[in-house]
């Protein structure tokens, strides 16, 4: 879970060339994800997708890259509901990315905290995000490109909250994205 987004401290919402954000119910939003990646990314890249699929909240990653690979994109996809890639083994599949993939950008996928109104944003933006940083965990920060998705509210002062999220809003991101980011890399 990547640290809680502040919109208006986080992204430069004047420059929709560095950042973007939707909702994923909007009509456009597949388009405003392709059409960020699309004028983004140049050469090759490759899809890390974080989080875990034994708690809800924190599935959106390894959703969107089983949505990925079922969607036979050419980009290599790290991090599926069969092969996570979490806080336990994030830093060994990296520095095996860095290893393998040297001149690929990487785009770094995780779900997100945010406040109760920006609850199914999903936001793009260049530099890295920093898995586990929203409960409180130290991991390497990641990632070329970034997309976080507000999967609850960083406004409960505990961290059992990603018990309450709905499969329902994790599955519609989940399509949202997978959409946007296959149309394009294509």
């Amino acid at each position: 879970m990547t640290e809680p987004f502040n919109l208006s401290q986080d992204f430069d919402v004047e420059d929709p060339i560095k950042c973007i954000r939707t909702f994923y119910h909007m009509e456009d939003s597949v388009f405003l994800v392709s059409n960020f990646l699309r004028n983004n990314i140049d050469g090759k890249c490759l899809l890390l997708c974080i989080g875990t699929d034994r708690y809800i909240g924190d599935c959106l990653g390894p959703l969107v890259g089983t949505m990925l690979e079922k969607m036979k994109i050419r980009q290599p996809v790290f991090g599926t509901l069969e092969n996570p890639i979490h806080a336990v083994n994030l830093k060994k599949q990296l520095t095996y990315i860095e290893y393998t993939y040297p001149n690929h950008k990487i785009i770094a996928l995780d779900a997100c905290l945010g406040s109760e109104e920006n609850i199914g944003c999903i936001q793009l933006k260049h530099g890295s995000l920093y898995p586990g940083k929203g409960v409180g965990k130290k991991l390497p920060a990641t990632g070329d490109i970034s997309i976080v998705g507000i999967v609850d509210s960083c406004d409960h002062e505990e961290f059992f909250f990603l018990h309450n999220t709905r499969l329902n809003l994790i599955m519609k991101m989940a399509d949202t994205i997978a959409k946007g980011i296959a149309e394009g890399l294509r």
